[in-house]
């Protein structure tokens, strides 16, 4: 084969817990009688509150074709590559087996808002009922923090938006009073930018990127600057698909495929979208340069988008300029985010693909 699958999860096999039933039928067709894959297939997610290997393992038992952990990228996995924050302590956010998560990926000193919270009880003052009783001095010692990572969206928001701000307005120094001229802040770096996500409710659910947009303002209202990122990643980041074709790449070499990869099709997802040229780009050295000429999306109408309730082709447009559902850091092109193919779910974007590159399993 000279293309390649990256497979969208949420809205394209499942929904919530509940698979989509064509995706079993989708992935029969992408492997053989041993069970091995006949194209390389990358599983790409923006979830971020696991580790690799449970989502293969969870992949298998949903599509009944073994998965390997190398197989799926998270959201998060190209933090691998951040080495320079994996000896530093660091302030992690989400939910899930977060110290388990980062110390896979390279953290040797990751703080959990919890454990800011338990060193700093004072700190975390908007539920009443979670006050302390007794004031005390920190007798913690001095807790130095050298960059925030974000996983995805906590359970306490308004735990994590307070603590977090205390650490980007303090430089690290969580406790101590707030200097607004330290500028720009400690570097953040962002795991997952979906708005919305779909499960098993009837409308979308809040995203992680609907956490960062309060995170986003809050800082902006109190300091009257610009919150930054050192890294975005997850879809639809330019570093997300460049790591997603790594993985690709690694798959050939196993096998007797020695066709270079030429079409990537994203099922379920768009085209990488434009890198905020401000944004630092240190881990570029790390990756080889794209090999892939193409990357195509494959849209299926069984996640987020909904053919019967989309605006008629006349008010999308006149709503194109005012409505973007991306992050803020991305600018917006009409000609990335619109698919090159709309199918009805992951079993006919399969066909089509083997279709349109003359492929015969």
């Amino acid at each position: 084969p000279s293309f390649g699958f990256l497979f969208d999860i949420d809205g394209v096999l499942v929904r919530g817990k509940t698979p989509i039933p064509a995706a079993r039928t989708a992935f029969q067709k992408l492997v053989n009688s041993q069970g091995q894959f006949l194209v390389p297939v990358v599983f790409v997610t923006n979830a971020g509150n696991c580790l690799r290997q449970k989502k293969a393992d969870q992949l298998s038992h949903l599509l009944g074709v073994p998965i390997s952990q190398d197989q799926v990228m998270m959201s998060h996995s190209p933090l691998r590559m951040f080495k320079r924050y994996h000896e530093k302590c660091v302030l992690v956010s989400g939910q899930g087996p977060l110290l388990d998560i980062a110390q896979d990926l390279g953290f040797c000193q990751p703080i959990t808002i919890e454990t800011l919270r338990e060193k700093h009880p004072l700190l975390d003052a908007v539920d009443h009922d979670r006050r302390p009783n007794v004031l005390f001095h920190d007798c913690f010692g001095i807790l130095v923090l050298t960059a925030v990572v974000l996983f995805g969206e906590p359970v306490r928001w308004e735990t994590s938006l307070q603590l977090i701000i205390d650490v980007l307005l303090t430089s690290g120094y969580p406790g101590n009073p707030y200097h607004h001229e330290n500028y720009p802040h400690i570097p953040v770096l962002a795991c997952n930018m979906d708005l919305m996500w779909v499960a098993e409710a009837q409308s979308p659910r809040f995203g992680h990127g609907t956490f960062m947009v309060c995170l986003e303002n809050i800082y902006k209202k109190i300091t009257g600057r610009e919150l930054k990122y050192e890294a975005l990643m997850g879809k639809p980041s330019r570093l997300t698909y460049l790591y997603a074709e790594q993985l690709l790449r690694a798959q050939a070499l196993h096998r007797p495929w020695h066709r270079p990869i030429h079409t990537l099709y994203a099922v379920g997802g768009s085209a990488a979208l434009p890198r905020d040229e401000d944004m630092e780009q240190g881990w570029e050295n790390q990756l080889a340069p794209a090999a892939a000429a193409h990357c195509r999306s494959v849209l299926v109408c069984t996640g987020v988008y909904n053919p019967h309730t989309q605006e008629p082709l006349e008010a999308r447009d006149s709503l194109r300029e005012a409505v973007f559902h991306g992050h803020r850091d991305f600018r917006f092109d009409p000609g990335l985010v619109e698919p090159d193919h709309i199918v009805p779910d992951v079993d006919a974007a399969v066909d089509l693909v083997f279709q349109l590159e003359n492929f015969a399993p």
